[in-house]
């Protein structure tokens, strides 16, 4: 039953909205950079702050491990809360040289299961910015589950209100098969839906694209 929802829901949100190609990057570096900076802010706000970084020919990992936090700070400004992001991106910057061989690719060529670990135990990498590194720069089929995820399932009782992150991950891949570019798509979607339709307040339920289900 939940394997049908799921592909119906998924069906409905790709004929809606159509493809969304995320993640917004053009090398692995920059997608690892964005998911550590949309924490807690809009796109918009994350996409100053990397125009800033490309400007200042800082967007790559040699160019950003060696910039002091404080510095690193005041370009990416514009994403909120900075001067944490800064220090969030250093340590994801000297985890990639310590396990990566000091490199991008060596690091995320790791099989998932250990690289998954190393992300985590990256001090302010969560289980979604660290999914979100997986999905969209390693190319894992890893399912990335959000709040947009948890209110879209839980309005149509797909999950309960203890429901956890591995929970909600599990009912996706347990139920459809093990595809980047779905899971990548419909992350994406349900951002979407949840932003304009399935919204926190007001939501717009009757003209929504998954009404019914």
């Amino acid at each position: 039953m939940a394997a049908d929802a799921l592909s119906e829901m998924y069906t409905r949100l790709m004929d809606h909205f159509g493809p969304q190609s995320w993640w917004p990057g053009e090398t692995p570096f920059e997608v690892m950079v964005g998911a550590i900076l949309t924490q807690n802010t809009n796109w918009g706000n994350v996409e100053k702050a990397m125009q800033r970084l490309k400007d200042a020919g800082l967007l790559s990992l040699e160019k950003m491990v060696e910039l002091p936090s404080g510095l690193l700070a005041e370009y990416i400004r514009p994403a909120g809360y900075y001067n944490i992001k800064a220090t969030r991106l250093l340590n994801l910057c000297r985890c990639i040289v310590t396990h990566g061989v000091g490199t991008v690719a060596g690091f995320l060529a790791q099989p998932l299961t250990q690289l998954r670990a190393q992300l985590l135990s990256v001090k302010g990498i969560g289980q979604e910015t660290a999914d979100c590194i997986l999905l969209y720069a390693a190319q894992f089929p890893v399912f990335v589950v959000d709040t947009y995820t948890y209110r879209v399932l839980s309005r149509h009782n797909l999950v309960g209100e203890t429901t956890s992150y591995e929970e909600m991950q599990a009912l996706f891949m347990d139920n459809l098969n093990a595809d980047v570019k779905v899971f990548n798509e419909y992350h994406a979607l349900l951002v979407q839906v949840g932003k304009q339709y399935c919204r926190k307040k007001n939501p717009a339920c009757s003209s929504c694209p998954l009404y019914g289900i």
